[in-house]
């Protein structure tokens, strides 16, 4: 598969993944009311309605919350699949340093041989070099199959977690259904009451929507289209308020994936991101916040400063880098950015860095686009000019997907983590 192709399906996942995975309730179930029949239900008979249609509303609410439990334990090391990956990383790493050990031994093996003067010195430096490149051999084909069996390990603990970010997203759908269900029995029933005289009930409470990508205006500038491997940048997000109030809680998300020209290997590992929080560089992972900031009002905007440092050994290749905003309130309403993604290219090193930020040499998906960088505001140091930087971490319970489509999964479930996390403090 070509690179572009390859980052092209992952900004596909980057704009849609999110969406499935945060809204609440993806899709209405479908109320229109049936035909008219020759006899209306009575009073009892919507009363029953009514109290099946909010237990079912409570099982599918109860199911999500499972589903979030789950994807919190995924990584945890009781999880079989974890610890399976993580005793196949340890063999890796052994057969890596014996590949390693072995191979120096054949250039000590050839330096020997080539500094010999005699022909018995000759013969035996020869016989040394013959063991230990059969030596170097076995500790190859060992290497080889500890890196596959690795591989294995991670891919099985990776489709673990897609399948419960699918199973969640058909569980929000559910609870989406069988809150109009809901609705629409209770609406029902008081209409009915409303009819013949009696008092109405109390409808259940629910639980109020996430705006799908209108809240927040996300956009990454500064980024250049070409970096160097052994070089850093330094680059900006900013979360702008869109919307007509102020926003309690604001989190960014920041992620970078790459594949390497010459056999589109994932070569993520070897890109390090930090993001400036309270004056002070802190290491991104997958699916960790870039901070978290307070009272954004509204048209207000908030910018993080990112810096991105690429091993000296990274080979030439192409990247991708996703950004996005969410936010939420003590009402428990909440909203979330579309993605910004845009492509630079991966240098070998010594051959230098483009002054060309990547949102001028190629032009941004339509999810996201370019700003002004801002002067950083005063004080914490954290690049934001409007709101105030809260207290900030990362959270070691998301879940970290190796694929690029993953690395776009992993942004929007930050978000559900975060969000879910607030809704159950602000309820508490």
């Amino acid at each position: 598969m070509q690179i572009r192709q390859i980052l092209a399906t992952a900004a596909v996942a980057a704009v849609t993944t999110p969406v499935a995975l945060l809204s609440v309730s993806p899709a209405y179930a479908d109320t229109k009311p049936a035909a008219q029949t020759q006899e209306k239900p009575s009073i009892a008979e919507l009363k029953k309605a009514v109290k099946e249609a909010r237990q079912a509303y409570r099982a599918a609410v109860a199911a999500v919350e499972a589903l979030n439990q789950k994807i919190d334990d995924a990584d945890l090391p009781s999880n079989p699949l974890v610890a399976a990956r993580d005793r196949a990383k340890v063999d890796a790493d052994a057969a890596a340093g014996k590949k390693s050990e072995a191979d120096a031994a054949v250039t000590a093996a050839q330096t020997k041989l080539d500094n010999a003067k005699t022909e018995d010195e000759k013969a035996a430096a020869q016989k040394e070099l013959d063991a230990a490149k059969l030596t170097a051999g076995t500790a190859a084909s060992g290497k080889t199959d500890a890196d596959a069996a690795l591989t294995k390990a991670q891919t099985a603990l990776d489709d673990f977690r897609v399948d419960l970010f699918r199973q969640l997203n058909q569980a929000q759908k559910d609870v989406k259904a069988t809150r109009a269900a809901k609705e629409a029995a209770e609406k029902a029933l008081a209409d009915a009451k409303d009819e013949a005289g009696e008092p109405g009930e109390p409808e259940e409470p629910t639980d109020p929507e996430c705006s799908e990508g209108s809240d927040l205006k996300a956009a990454l500038s500064g980024l250049p289209s070409k970096v160097a491997a052994g070089s850093t940048v330094d680059f900006r997000l900013r979360l702008t308020n869109t919307t007509e109030r102020t926003l309690e809680a604001v989190v960014p998300y920041v992620e970078v994936v790459a594949f390497a020209k010459a056999d589109d290997k994932d070569i993520t590992s070897k890109l390090h991101l930090k993001a400036k929080q309270g004056g002070t560089w802190k290491s991104l992972g997958a699916g960790d916040v870039a901070g978290e900031f307070t009272n954004v009002k509204s048209g207000g905007h908030v910018e993080v400063p990112l810096r991105l440092s690429i091993d000296r050994s990274t080979p030439a290749g192409e990247g991708v880098s996703f950004a996005a905003g969410a936010h939420f309130n003590q009402d428990a309403s909440c909203g979330y950015s579309d993605l910004a993604t845009y492509y630079f290219t991966i240098n070998p090193v010594g051959a230098g860095n483009s002054t060309t930020p990547a949102d001028k040499g190629n032009k941004p998906k339509p999810q996201g686009s370019a700003s002004p960088v801002a002067t950083p505001g005063s004080g914490n140091g954290s690049g934001t000019t409007d709101g105030s930087l809260a207290s900030t971490g990362s959270s070691s319970a998301l879940p970290t997907i190796g694929l690029a489509g993953g690395a776009a999964v992993v942004v929007g479930a930050g978000a559900v983590y975060v969000m879910r996390r607030r809704k159950a403090d602000a309820n508490s």
